[in-house]
């Protein structure tokens, strides 16, 4: 009698993303009935220190962006090796896809063939197990042992205490939602990148969504009404009008707070993801929303200051740049006992460069997403890391995403407290929004949410 858990085959193709751009999908099938799917995201901002998406280059097609060549990694080198291995020991599965490929970034397979085999692999050993993907997900998240290499002496964050419940029970996350997009993510129409809400003062997820809503409708009324060109929605959803300034759309937000009939910083706070990597050359951020002005880092960390004394800010987002470490070490030691001060590309969800931030002081929390690292296990480790060190962990979706759920699945399994998806006007975005919907429902009483409490431990926060 075959073993229903062992891998009998892996299949990959290639498919779309919520950009139009191609994609890997990968099947993983164990005996003759179990199968589990999931689709690799990608990041339109992306930091230097991620693990390496493999293209094509064929100009011919997709523009050089197919991704057949990582199909073929799937197909011809790495499913084959998976046939026969366990797909519940996790650990082991990814420990061999990292064998096979050999390179640092995961350059010569390709992280989003690895990472697409990962998940997949996570999919298919629940539904051969018979349980929900919540429930095989929080089994591999209590097993989660962080290696020695990676546990610093003392703690740079938040006490045990402080931190609980996060990463102790199943939790229903807080939304971080963006309502601007700039950058990137709306053709440089601001230099900052997402202008959020969160939802601080919601008594539960259902509340904390029907609050995000209220506010994305009439911050589109706001909008409209003041004449902004080009209410239309970014890559992530999100509106990307063009304003004279950066600080508008801070504006605009805490407007459509007090429209919804919430209050600004008690019931609805502020998020910024600044995304400073992409404006800063020769040690000097460059802004050109409402004239171009320059800023040292010291400049930098005055202006993000002075934003936050002013309006109801609570998290900000790669304030500096990913390579500008003495700066982020000023913000986090002018702004850390008053702000969320997330690294995501100062970090990677990589380990080494989370432990390179504690030593240094830097940041207080790390945005946490699958395909900067490459596998389940490693994304798991690096979020136990960021508990163990007092770090909040904001799961979070990418610029290019699916209609795959996994991160919102992720994110209440291993209670990480907060998620970071996009707007609410995109599928691929609901799709997340919707399966916390279905697992608030499904789990009842079993899954708590903290909601804004987990900022507890912020001066000028309770």
């Amino acid at each position: 009698m075959s073993h229903p858990t062992k891998i009998t085959h892996v299949h990959a193709r290639e498919v779309l993303d919520s950009r139009g751009k191609p994609t890997v999908e990968v099947e993983v099938h164990c005996g003759p009935h179990a199968v589990g799917r999931a689709i690799v995201p990608s990041g339109a901002s992306t930091g230097q220190f991620e693990a390496h998406e493999l293209r094509d280059g064929d100009p011919t097609r997709f523009d050089g962006q197919g991704v057949l060549k990582a199909v073929q990694s799937v197909s011809a080198v790495l499913g084959p090796e998976c046939v026969g291995l366990d797909a519940v020991d996790q650990v082991a599965l990814d420990r061999r896809l990292l064998e096979l490929d050999g390179s640092p970034h995961k350059s010569r397979l390709g992280a989003n063939a690895i990472l697409g085999i990962s998940l997949a692999n996570a999919q298919a050993a629940a539904v051969a197990r018979r349980v929900d993907l919540v429930v095989h997900l929080l089994d591999l998240w209590q097993q989660t042992a962080l290696p020695a290499e990676f546990r610093t002496p003392g703690r740079m964050g938040m006490s045990d205490a402080s931190l609980a419940p996060l990463g102790q029970e199943l939790l229903l996350p807080l939304p971080m939602v963006n309502m601007i997009s700039g950058g990137l993510h709306a053709g440089r129409n601001l230099d900052l990148q997402d202008f959020l809400i969160l939802p601080v003062g919601a008594g539960s997820y259902r509340e904390a969504l029907g609050w995000i809503v209220s506010i994305y409708r009439r911050l589109g009324e706001a909008l409209t009404s003041a004449g902004c060109e080009g209410v239309l929605v970014g890559d992530e959803g999100g509106y990307g009008p063009r304003l004279t300034s950066n600080e508008m759309a801070l504006s605009f937000l805490t407007l459509a707070i007090e429209q919804a009939g919430l209050r600004p910083g008690i019931d609805v706070a502020l998020g910024l993801d600044v995304a400073s990597t992409h404006f800063f050359d020769a040690g000097r951020y460059l802004l050109r929303s409402g004239g171009d002005v320059e800023f040292d880092s010291a400049g930098m960390v005055d202006l993000l200051d002075d934003w936050s004394r002013r309006y109801p800010l609570i998290s900000v987002e790669d304030g500096c740049a990913e390579d500008d470490w003495d700066g982020w070490n000023l913000l986090t030691n002018r702004l850390g006992g008053r702000l969320q001060l997330i690294g995501d590309d100062l970090f990677v969800t990589n380990p080494e460069r989370l432990k390179r931030g504690v030593e240094r002081g830097c940041a207080n929390s790390v945005l946490i997403k699958l395909n900067q690292i490459g596998s389940l296990t490693e994304t798991l480790v690096t979020l136990r890391m960021a508990l163990s060190v007092g770090y909040w962990p904001v799961v979070s979706a990418r610029s290019g995403e699916t209609e795959d759920s996994f991160i919102a699945v992720l994110a209440v399994a291993t209670g990480a407290g907060q998620i970071k998806i996009g707007s609410v006007a995109r599928s691929e975005r609901l799709a997340k929004y919707n399966q916390l919907l279905r697992l608030e429902e499904k789990l009842g009483s079993r899954a708590g949410y903290a909601g804004g409490k987990i900022f507890r431990t912020l001066r000028g926060h309770s």
